[in-house]
C-alpha cells in the first residue's frame, strides 16, 4: 500500500471512527438565530432522480437536506416555482441552495413548475452580491450558460452573470466511474479529519473558472476514461466571495447514493453554514496553487 493509499484509508477511519461529523452537529454559535435557507430545484431539460419528488412528497436532496437543518442551524423551503424570487417572502431568506438544471427562465421544464423571471434571476444576483450567501451541488452549474461553444473556455466579458457568480460551468459528463478527490483545502468546514478519497459518480468536466477560486476539493484525472477527462486535474468544489456574498459549489450530487454518503453531506453542510455566515473559513484565492493547469481543456480532434 502506498503512502496516499494509506492516507486515504487512515482519513476515512477517522472520519467514521472518531471525527466528529458535521450532519450531527450545530454549525452556529449557541446564540445565533436559526437562518433560512430556499433550496431551488426547478429541471428544465434533464430532470436528476435526486430531485425529482413522487407523490407529491419531497425529493430524496429536498428531505436530506430538510432533516440536516435543526442540527446545523437553519430551516430550509424547498420550493420549483420559479416566482418565489419575486415574492414578498424571497427577502426572508439568508442563503439558496440550488440543484437546477438548464434554463430555469425557460417557460417549460420537465417538472412542469413556473420558470423564473429575468427579474427574479437579477433579484437572486443581486441578493447574492448584497450578502446573501449561495451554495450549489451538481447541475447547478448546468445553469443558465454562457453563450459561445461548449468546449471552450469563454472570455470574463462574455460568461453568463450566474456562471460569472457561480465560479464555474459545466461543459458534459462522462460514464459513472470511481474517480479521486484530493483535498486541496483541509481547513474548509466538514472535511476535518479526511484525506483524499474516492467515491463512484456522475463527475463534470467543468471550464469558465473565475479566477478568485478557492478549490478545496480537485478532481483527479489520471486513471479516468472518456475524453472529457483526459486534462488535467481540475477544480470539483470550491468557494469564493462575490462581492458581498458567499458562494460554495462541489460538482457532486447525482447519485443517490452520494446523496446518503455522510462524507458529502459533511461537505455540503459545511460549504453552507460557510455560506450562511454560522462559521468562517480562509478562503483566499488558490486555484495556481491547487490546479495550476486546472484551465485546460481537452485538446480539440
Amino acid at each position: 500500500m502506498d503512502r496516499r493509499e494509506l492516507l486515504r484509508n487512515t482519513g476515512l477511519a477517522a472520519l467514521l471512527l472518531g471525527a466528529a461529523p458535521l450532519s450531527r452537529s450545530l454549525l452556529r454559535a449557541a446564540d445565533s438565530p436559526t437562518k433560512k435557507v430556499l433550496m431551488f430545484t426547478r429541471s428544465q431539460g434533464f430532470e436528476h432522480s435526486v430531485v425529482k419528488r413522487n407523490g407529491g412528497k419531497l425529493s430524496l436532496a429536498e428531505q436530506i437536506v430538510t432533516d440536516l437543518g435543526p442540527k446545523n442551524g437553519y430551516e430550509v423551503v424547498c420550493e420549483k416555482d420559479g416566482r418565489v424570487f419575486l415574492s414578498k417572502d424571497f427577502p426572508r431568506f439568508d442563503a439558496f441552495l440550488f440543484e437546477t438544471q438548464g434554463n430555469i427562465s425557460a417557460d417549460t421544464s420537465l417538472d412542469g413548475a413556473p420558470p423564473i423571471p429575468a427579474e427574479g434571476k437579477k433579484a437572486l444576483l443581486d441578493a447574492i452580491a448584497g450578502g446573501k450567501g449561495f451554495a450549489g451541488c451538481h447541475c447547478a452549474s448546468d445553469t443558465y450558460h454562457s453563450p459561445g461553444p461548449g468546449n471552450e473556455n469563454q472570455d470574463r466579458s462574455k460568461v453568463d452573470p450566474y456562471i460569472a457568480m457561480l465560479g464555474g460551468e459545466f461543459i458534459v459528463h462522462g460514464s459513472q466511474q470511481d474517480s479521486t478527490m484530493h483535498i486541496a483545502d483541509p481547513k474548509f468546514p466538514g472535511l476535518k479529519g479526511l484525506d483524499d478519497f474516492k467515491l463512484k459518480e456522475e463527475w463534470y468536466a467543468l471550464k469558465n473558472f473565475a479566477d478568485d477560486l478557492h478549490v478545496i476539493l480537485v478532481q483527479e484525472t489520471k486513471g479516468m476514461h472518456d475524453a472529457m477527462y483526459q486534462r488535467p486535474d481540475y477544480p470539483a468544489t470550491w468557494a469564493r466571495k462575490h462581492e458581498k456574498g458567499r458562494v460554495f459549489f462541489t460538482s457532486m450530487g447525482h447519485r443517490e447514493e452520494v446523496w446518503k454518503n455522510e462524507i458529502f453531506q459533511n461537505l455540503l453542510m459545511g460549504g453552507l453554514a460557510w455560506a450562511l455566515g454560522n462559521i468562517d473559513a480562509d478562503v483566499k484565492p488558490n486555484l495556481e496553487k491547487a490546479a495550476p493547469k486546472g484551465t485546460e481543456l481537452p485538446a480539440k480532434k
